[in-house]
């Protein structure tokens, strides 16, 4: 990168390409690091200053809270509008727009709003509004593609600050669900005055911050909310830059125009090694890898040969040598900040003489042909792990697609859309495991690809029970099961990696969502 800016950079050590580093006979360590001092998910000092620069991939989809589901989108938004709950210091479920909340009964979910909350136009924010953003939300004509209320049948009024949301099906999760997506609160006179077109074109929402203009493909911004009901930003304004060219958006960086890069890769953070004035703060982050095996056709239906091609895929040298030490190894595929987590079950051991002898035992001496499909941004990753399958004697050929068919074929009805293997990751921001194994795991949810009775009940479990104790004891089982009977290949949590300069002060949270009221920027 040829970086702009007042100062002179120092120049970077050179440095092995990532291909190279990634060859079969040599899957080593990155030839360069990141000094130890730039590495911690630390912050910036300073005192206020007036305007915050965010660079992430993408502009907002559109500006209407419930027309979207895209944290890109919802990294924009969440500035503008608050939902009922929130996430408080350690990840914890907080009041946001509701006080408390509580089930009446299985089927039946009490909010407690707080009171004297207005939207920006003066509108109160109250047991009306949330009743009536649920119901547009769940109406079919607003199209919404959030999916978190599905199991919302209405939303009643019981008194000004008081809604209850009555399901079809028990839900033990709904108070994470509506921290993000359906939890928005959108205003019911302003939205009737000026129609949907009017609302996505000037946003009006109870935020820290308050709509300005929206210049596709160029900003996005807002103003300081003085009359915030948690207090006005340290701030005047927060600006969003789409840039998805990482090294555009690094040198932007460096000549002064923004002051944060959000979600880079590890390659890309690399790019600004060794620059003055400019730091890579990676940060732990739910986002979970791991491979989806079609457990229903060909050498995979061998539980053998599952587990052995999870004692193939060394993660940690993965881990170091494709994502330069920024992601964590997951025992299954459970985030450890997630609800459910059990932190006695172990990782496999990585052996690859344990798993050729799974293989010679499976009936296959020497390893069998195999596909592996992944999104091209992940080519670097999938070539890694073929490199690591081919030592133990699976020869899987990579297949790259581009992300609008990689999704196409995802969510399609053919769960053999993407062949035996595929590289696939879940973000789970609700911080709860069901997340993370409500489209996989059950026989008959769309993405699974393995038929399992007591998985199916402790999913059942899991899903139903508005007991914690008894939602943990089914994760837990869920994790062993898993664990023994390996339908996947279990990988990584990946770091939330940002570029800053010294001028934000700002602590971002496990999800990596880009809520900005609590940043401070120095002058």
């Amino acid at each position: 990168m040829s970086p702009h800016g007042k100062e002179d950079p120092v120049a970077p050590p050179p440095r092995l390409s990532r291909r190279t580093a990634l060859r079969l006979t040599g899957l080593t360590l990155p030839a360069v690091a990141l000094p130890a001092a730039l590495t911690a998910c630390g912050t910036a000092t300073g005192s206020p200053g007036r305007v915050l620069r965010v660079a992430q991939t993408a502009d907002p989809k559109t500006l209407d809270p419930q027309k979207q589901g895209d944290l890109t989108s919802m990294n924009v938004l969440v500035n503008l509008f608050d939902t009922l709950t929130t996430r408080g210091p350690g990840n914890q479920l907080a009041p946001g727009l509701a006080l408390s909340w509580s089930p009446l009964d299985r089927l039946t979910w009490r909010f407690r709003l707080r009171p004297g909350v207005r939207f920006h136009n003066g509108e109160p924010c109250d047991a009306h509004a949330v009743a009536f953003s649920v119901q547009r939300l769940l109406d079919p004509a607003t199209k919404s593609p959030i999916v978190e209320l599905r199991y919302v049948k209405k939303a009643t009024v019981a008194d000004d600050l008081t809604v209850d949301l009555h399901l079809s099906e028990p839900d033990p999760i709904l108070p994470a669900k509506v921290s993000l997506f359906g939890g928005v609160v959108v205003p019911p006179g302003y939205l009737r005055q000026v129609g949907n077109a009017g609302f996505a074109k000037h946003p009006v929402g109870t935020g820290p911050f308050t709509f300005v203009e929206f210049q596709r493909d160029h900003q996005t911004r807002m103003r300081a909310n003085p009359a915030y009901w948690d207090g006005k930003p340290a701030f005047d304004e927060l600006v969003f830059l789409p840039m998805p060219d990482p090294s555009s958006a690094l040198a932007s960086l460096q000549s002064d125009q923004v002051d944060i890069v959000a979600n880079l890769t590890p390659d890309a953070a690399l790019q600004i090694q060794g620059y003055r004035g400019v730091e890579i703060r990676h940060c732990p982050g739910i986002r979970t890898s791991y491979l989806s095996l079609d457990t229903t056709a060909g050498p995979l239906r061998d539980v053998r040969v599952r587990r052995a091609l999870n004692h193939a895929v060394d993660v940690p040298l993965l881990i170091k040598a494709v994502l330069d030490g920024k992601a964590r190894e997951v025992p299954t595929m459970f985030p450890r900040e997630a609800f459910g987590f059990d932190p006695s079950i172990r990782p496999y051991s990585r052996d690859v003489g344990l798993a050729k002898r799974l293989l010679a035992e499976a009936g296959f001496p020497n390893g069998f042909d195999t596909t592996l499909t992944a999104q091209t941004a992940d080519a670097n990753t999938a070539e890694a792990i073929s490199g690591l399958l081919a030592r133990a004697g699976v020869r899987a050929q990579v297949e790259l697609v581009d992300p609008g068919t990689y999704s196409s074929r995802l969510t399609s009805n053919n769960r053999g859309a993407l062949g035996p293997i595929y590289l696939a990751a879940s973000t789970g921001w609700t911080l709860d495991a069901e997340s993370l194994v409500q489209s996989n795991v059950r026989h008959d949810r769309r993405q699974s690809r393995w038929r399992n009775a007591e998985a199916d009940r402790l999913v059942d479990v899991e899903e139903q029970s508005l007991v914690p104790a008894d939602r943990q004891r089914a994760f837990t089982g869920l994790q062993h099961l898993l664990n023994q009977e390996a339908p996947f290949v279990f990988l990584y949590q990946i770091d939330t990696i940002y570029a800053v300069n010294t001028r934000p002060r700002w602590q971002p949270g496990v999800v990596g969502l880009l809520a900005m009221a609590r940043a401070q920027v120095a002058s």
